[in-house]
């Protein structure tokens, strides 16, 4: 292995684990400090979210990408920016990233390493919230990286928060997240009967905003 790809396979890993660990930690912190309102909850839950997508795209992307999500990765091996063998080792570490970022997450709360959620998220509508907050977030980077190149981990961020509050599903767009928050019984937790369907819509939304972001920012050729 070349010690470029390590950087960016430890860069993928540190990163996912970051975001998972913000993502579910913030949320067992809200619940602590919000006296049972959910919408207070929801609101730290997101700052913080935001603010961590804000910092590891800056930081990390000049290194990996900053993908730290199987559903970003899959838009760029479809825009044939990554290679195969790059997309698969990405998937396997965010998707490890993200669990440990989780388990870490449950101890500095003292709280059980090994969980399994119990939030219910089922239903049609929900798999539509995720399959449409994957399409903003990959319509937001390839947008970005035309035409803003400097606000891509704004971009990430502000549609991540957006969709917090615009989608039913509170918008994980990401599946290795949502593998992660199944193994959280926390209030970013989702059950993992939840989970396929979640998957299944965020992969199709990625597949959507490439298609449609290779029309609307294809260089101009004439």
């Amino acid at each position: 292995m070349r010690r470029a790809e390590f950087r960016s396979l430890l860069a993928e890993f540190v990163g996912s684990a970051l975001l998972s660990g913000v993502v579910i930690g913030s949320g067992i912190l809200a619940v602590t400090l919000s006296n049972g309102n959910d919408g207070v909850a929801l609101l730290g839950n997101t700052i913080a979210t935001g603010a961590i997508l804000w910092v590891l795209v800056a930081t990390l992307a000049p290194v990996s990408g900053a993908h730290f999500n199987p559903a970003v990765t899959l838009a760029f091996l479809l825009k044939k920016a990554v290679t195969p063998r790059t997309a698969v080792l990405y998937v396997i570490i965010q998707i490890l990233g993200c669990i440990v970022g989780a388990w870490l997450a449950h101890a500095m709360f003292e709280l059980p390493i090994l969980q399994t959620a119990t939030t219910d998220r089922s239903g049609v509508s929900k798999i539509l919230a995720e399959g449409l907050a994957t399409f903003t977030l990959v319509f937001a980077i390839f947008g970005a990286i035309r035409h803003a190149p400097k606000a891509v981990p704004m971009a990430v961020a502000l549609a991540i928060v957006a969709g917090y509050w615009w989608t039913s599903s509170t918008s994980f767009a990401n599946p290795a997240i949502t593998i992660a928050r199944s193994l959280s019984d926390s209030f970013a937790g989702v059950s993992p009967a939840n989970v396929p369907g979640f998957i299944v819509g965020q992969f199709l939304g990625a597949i959507a905003a490439t298609v449609i972001s290779s029309v609307l920012f294809a260089e101009d050729t004439d």
